[in-house]
């Protein structure tokens, strides 16, 4: 099976390069809502099986959907963020479909006329050669549409049974759909880290994949340019950004193999497995299925006004979403942070993006800026090499760090106020890593890291040196400048790194002239 494995991998790699990969996306956002879209049923990830559950969310005869306020500004919200026309008049249709998850048989969802269309996303990924170019995108946003999401059906494999929880029926989504502007796996998982970042920023949707908080389904293709587009397949079941790249990238390859060789792409449904790096097939789509979409009788069209002062008399604020208000709330959005971390730090736009797109890490950057002499380019540097190398080999998020801004600031005010060398620094941010109770101070008093101020002293160790590596003095002195480096390096042995480098290399270059 290995030999097979790895064949094929070859073949499809090997496919021609004149097919070119053709990328959609249907991003289903659950909505940040202490309650569900129709009912007083609260939302919780994690409360025991069934226990969230509603009369309503049972569909017992008789009950009637009550829509939320909140879920409403929040799809509003997250269509104003993403450039979209907000549709002041939109409709509830039901979608039929029979599943043991989804106890009413349909699922309530906007067919006809969605909440807001015609969006733009601006997206970003690192490019270039060294990759450290940052290249910038759009993809257009189809529609945004309000519809609830379904229960969850665990397979029990060994008693042969399946078993249903409903604490997630109920709960409010949107559905975000991408044209198909995008054309690999990269693309694709910089658009939805994108539209992670904006809807953590509006608050929006939590944005979790691990949780199903975001869930993506891929629409792929392939095709030669000016040719119409191939007959696609949807792949399903990704739970992460890193994944959604593999699972594109691969099914692009699978889809060139199989044309190049005379077959047919099917048009179906298919998974992917994170262990193979394989999308598996899960079901056919030739036979179009009929949902029997309807409207849904039991509400009414869904009105947005532009202000107050426009909506008919009689409506209760409280019962008004209005535009400019949800409008004012409007946070400061991704793309406009990096812009504003470029511009006034003077940092470069590929250090903005990292600083953005991992969580936390922008916040603490500002907190050592504004406690520390250090400019914020040396700044940047601590934080991108020494913080962030830490806390990926140690899988820990920025809020887990335990080295506070606060600490790093302290480290680097001493070096500024030459107390200490930069080579101590990262020695002392080091000690502080293994042991966040104590502060730099207290770690380079009691290691007796400060720096040698005695210029006697450095005179007399720099005096050693050159007398003790005669060959290297005359090479110097022979035009090879470079040999100074090592002299330097002896002398910051002797001193543990504790000597000004710069004063060294002053008596040094005295010393052997």
């Amino acid at each position: 099976t290995g030999r097979t494995g790895d064949r094929t991998r070859n073949w499809l790699w090997g496919a021609p390069q004149e097919l070119v990969g053709v990328v959609g996306l249907e991003i289903h956002a659950q909505i940040h809502s202490n309650t569900k879209l129709f009912s007083g049923s609260q939302v919780g990830f994690q409360a025991p099986p069934n226990s969230l559950v509603s009369f309503f969310d049972a569909s017992l005869p008789g009950t009637l959907p009550v829509l939320n306020r909140r879920c409403v500004e929040a799809a509003v919200m997250t269509g104003l963020a993403l450039n979209c026309t907000i549709n002041r008049k939109s409709l509830f249709d039901r979608k039929h479909y029979f599943y043991a998850d989804l106890p009413a048989g349909y699922q309530i969802t906007q067919q006809r006329l969605p909440i807001a269309v015609d969006g733009t996303l601006t997206y970003s990924h690192l490019g270039g050669r060294k990759r450290n170019a940052v290249v910038t995108k759009s993809v257009r946003i189809k529609q945004i549409q309000l519809e609830q999401d379904s229960g969850k059906s665990l397979h029990d494999d060994y008693r042969n049974q399946t078993l249903i929880d409903l604490n997630r029926a109920g709960v409010g989504l949107m559905e975000l759909v991408m044209e198909p502007d995008m054309s690999c796996g990269e693309e694709a998982a910089a658009a939805v880290r994108e539209m992670q970042l904006i809807l953590q920023a509006l608050g929006t949707c939590q944005g979790n994949m691990a949780e199903g908080q975001l869930r993506v389904d891929a629409n792929v293709s392939v095709h030669r340019p000016g040719d119409p587009w191939g007959i696609r397949t949807e792949v399903k079941n990704i739970n992460s950004a890193r994944n959604l790249a593999r699972a594109i990238d691969y099914e692009i390859q699978r889809q060139m193999f199989v044309l190049e060789s005379g077959g047919t792409v099917q048009n179906e449904t298919r998974s992917f497995d994170g262990k193979t790096g394989h999308t598996i097939p899960m079901r056919d789509k030739e036979g179009l299925q009929d949902y029997r979409f309807m409207p849904e009788p039991n509400l009414p069209p869904l009105m947005v006004y532009e202000a107050c002062s426009t909506a008919p008399p009689g409506v209760a604020p409280s019962q008004m979403v209005v535009l400019e208000e949800v409008r004012e709330r409007l946070p400061e959005l991704p793309s406009v942070r990096r812009q504003r971390l470029v511009e006034t730090y003077g940092i470069l736009p590929e250090h903005s993006f990292t600083l953005v797109n991992e969580d936390g890490l922008m916040d603490y950057f500002e907190a050592v800026v504004r406690e520390t002499k250090a400019g914020p380019r040396k700044v940047i540097g601590w934080v991108m090499n020494e913080l962030q190398g830490l806390l990926h080999q140690q899988n820990l998020r920025v809020s887990q760090s335990p080295i506070s801004p606060q600490a790093l600031a302290q480290i680097l005010n001493l070096q500024e106020n030459g107390q200490i060398s930069s080579s101590i620094a990262k020695q002392v941010f080091q000690e502080l890593w293994k042991t966040p109770g104590k502060t730099a101070q207290q770690i380079v008093k009691e290691q007796d890291l400060g720096m040698v101020n005695d210029s006697t002293e450095i005179h007399r160790i720099c005096q050693k040196v050159v007398d003790s590596h005669p060959d290297q003095v005359q090479a110097i002195r022979s035009g090879n400048k470079k040999v100074l480096n090592k002299l330097m390096g002896l002398v910051q042995k002797e001193t543990k790194g504790r000597a000004d480098p710069v004063l060294v290399r002053a008596i040094l270059e005295q010393k052997t002239s």
